[in-house]
């Protein structure tokens, strides 16, 4: 995810290091190879350069403290300024009225039938809501279809009436059926067109005028860059919409729709989204995507990931364990598991400051963890709570079982007993767990 934007404006950042001091002759050098990296990003030419003045204007102001370097003032700038394009702060959705109804707007092939059942499955998981979502696109019967198909995925009622070929009126009925039948939250996917054209904006907006949405999202696909923008501008002088999603955004290695679409149409980005799992949605944080882009990781987005999967209880019992050395291989593959819902595994490592640069070059598969578990689902229940009793043979056994050389089996229990023997050292010093702690909280 901007790869080539972070390249960039990593490389502007060398001009300033192990420069003593900010001058009006590195900052202006600085600043020009910052223009250069937001204008090959697909960023408007005009809004890069009031981007750069505001950073030059600002480093030229400030009056660096012994502690900080040029180079790493000039970083912190930088990153203030891009949170402050991208929309400052997060927007939450508007979901007080009940019903709450969402209207769903963007082009074919944006990603908004996806994104429809991924803001479902949102709504119902991580606020507790109940959601109805509504097949309006009376065009495409593949997004009819496609839309039940998520519906059983998350247990979520899809509403649509295949003969009606009026999207008013199906909107107008799906809000009757939803507080019938008790729905909060109203999600209605429209139709979109390869193009923005006359049919496909009147249809949508008669859709708003007749069900008057708490919430209007425009859809759009992210690696369309300066389309994308010049797109969600022509959508909001129709509709007014109340907030962009980006979509794809795990295949926008420059960056230009999320860096101007708030500058451009201003209204905020709510949500990203990235692949096609169902749980891939986040709420929109300018700050973190702003350190991201800079190199800076996002360790609150990966705690709150971690959060999610990891209670309480478990972070007792896992800590309780381990102060009693007795954490085993079946513990060990349930964290594995518990990793592996937080989210893809690149990403995830992208999230700690420092890592991201280092595997931007690296493939790192969602499979990683496969071969592990294939050892360790090779073992017997008594060998995966008593690691010590694995012997030679018993390794042999495994490494056939799973598929694996000896070598891999040695390897591993190598790499599990130095794991344990560090927890060991931390309950020596007494941080017993704490970390877990508060990783489960």
């Amino acid at each position: 995810m901007f790869e080539s934007l972070s390249e960039r404006l990593d490389s502007a950042f060398k001009q300033l290091k192990g420069e003593g001091r900010i001058s009006e002759i590195n900052v202006a050098s600085t600043v020009k190879e910052i223009r250069r990296a937001l204008v090959d990003a697909d960023v408007n030419y005009k809004i890069a350069k009031d981007f750069t003045d505001r950073v030059r204007e600002k480093a030229l102001g400030e009056k660096v403290i012994t502690a900080i370097s040029p180079g790493q003032l000039m970083v912190k700038i930088v990153k203030d300024e891009l949170a402050e394009l991208m929309g400052g702060t997060e927007s939450e959705l508007d979901i007080k009225a009940n019903p709450t109804v969402i209207l769903i707007a963007g082009l074919q092939g944006s990603g908004k039938t996806t994104f429809s059942g991924k803001l479902a499955n949102f709504l119902k998981t991580k606020k507790g809501k109940k959601p109805l979502l509504v097949a309006a696109d009376i065009y495409r019967p593949a997004a009819i279809d496609q839309l039940k198909v998520l519906g059983e995925q998350i247990g979520v009622e899809v509403y649509n009436e295949p003969e009606n070929k009026d999207a008013v009126k199906i909107a107008q009925n799906a809000i009757q059926h939803a507080k019938q039948q008790g729905n909060n939250i109203i999600i209605i996917d429209t139709a979109g067109r390869l193009a923005v054209d006359e049919v496909m904006m009147t249809e949508v907006a008669n859709v708003k005028a007749a069900v008057k949405p708490n919430e209007i999202l425009f859809v759009v696909d992210s690696m369309t860059g300066q389309d994308a923008v010049n797109t969600a501008k022509a959508f909001n002088e129709r509709l007014d919409f109340s907030g962009v999603v980006l979509t794809k955004l795990d295949g926008d290695t420059r960056g230009g729709a999320a860096l101007t679409i708030k500058y451009t149409v201003e209204k905020p980005i709510k949500f990203v989204s990235m692949g096609e799992k169902l749980d891939t949605l986040d709420v929109f944080y300018p700050e973190r995507m702003a350190q991201r882009i800079l190199g800076m990781g996002d360790i609150t987005t990966l705690v709150e990931r971690a959060q999610e999967q990891f209670n309480e209880e478990q972070a007792k019992k896992l800590e309780k364990k381990i102060r009693q050395n007795q954490f085993d291989f079946e513990d060990f593959r349930e964290q594995l598991q518990q990793i592996k819902k937080m989210g893809n595994l690149k990403d995830l490592m992208g999230m700690i400051p420092g890592v991201g640069k280092a595997i931007k070059d690296i493939d790192i598969s969602d499979d990683a963890f496969k071969g592990i578990e294939a050892m360790i689902g090779s073992m017997t229940p008594y060998e995966r709570s008593n690691p010590d009793i694995i012997d030679g043979s018993r390794r042999k056994r495994i490494a056939k079982g799973a598929g694996k050389n000896i070598q891999d089996v040695n390897q591993f229990m190598k790499q599990f007993d130095q794991m344990r023997q560090m927890m060991k050292m931390m309950n020596k010093f007494g941080a017993g767990g704490k970390g877990l702690r508060a990783f489960g909280r």
